[in-house]
C-alpha cells in the first residue's frame, strides 16, 4: 500500500465520499499537489469539492483532473485561477511506475479519496481502483443494511 494511513491526523479539506461506494479500492497513495498561492488559500477555507475528480497519467506525470477549487476573493481578479484545471500531482517515481502498471491492467482507474493538510502542505489520497459493477453496489447495500441492523439490536440490548 501507500504512505497514507486512516488513522492519521490530518486536518481533512475535503472528501470524496461517492468514491467508496461506486469503486473497490484497491491501493492508495499519498501524493502532494502542486498549486498556486490563492488555491492554497482557497482550500484552507474549505471551497473545493472532488465530485467528478479523477486522475491521469500524462507524458510519465500523474495529473488531477476536474477537482474543484473554488476563487479566492481577496486575492483580486487578476490573481484568480481556473477552478477547475488540472493539477500535477507529486509522487516518487517508482510509484509513477507502479501506477503505469496497474492502469494499465483491464478496468482499474486513479480515484481521489479525499483532499488534506499534513505539516502545512496540501496532500490528496489517491486510490487505485476497480469500477463496481451494478450488482456489486447492490451486495455492498445489502451488506451495509445487515451490519447497522445488527449494531442497532446490540445498542438496544445494552
Amino acid at each position: 500500500m501507500g504512505r497514507a494511513a486512516a488513522g492519521d491526523n490530518h486536518k481533512v479539506v475535503v472528501s470524496n465520499r461517492r468514491a467508496r461506494k461506486d469503486y473497490e479500492i484497491l491501493e492508495t497513495y499519498e501524493a502532494g499537489i502542486a498549486l498556486i498561492g490563492a488555491e492554497v488559500k482557497s482550500l484552507r477555507q474549505g471551497t473545493a469539492h472532488l465530485k467528478d475528480a479523477y486522475a491521469s497519467i500524462l507524458s510519465n506525470e500523474v495529473w488531477l483532473h476536474n477537482m474543484y477549487i473554488g476563487p479566492y476573493a481577496p486575492a483580486g481578479k487578476h490573481h484568480q485561477h481556473d477552478p477547475e484545471r488540472a493539477r500535477k500531482l507529486l509522487l516518487h517515481r517508482r510509484e509513477i511506475d507502479r501506477l503505469i502498471g496497474k492502469v494499465v491492467e483491464k478496468g482499474l482507474t486513479l480515484v481521489p479519496l479525499r483532499v488534506y493538510f499534513h505539516k502545512g502542505r496540501a496532500k490528496v489520497e489517491l486510490a487505485v481502483a476497480r469500477g463496481k459493477r451494478l450488482y456489486d453496489k447492490r451486495e455492498s447495500l445489502k451488506r451495509e443494511a445487515v451490519r447497522r441492523e445488527i449494531e442497532q439490536a446490540l445498542r438496544r440490548r445494552r
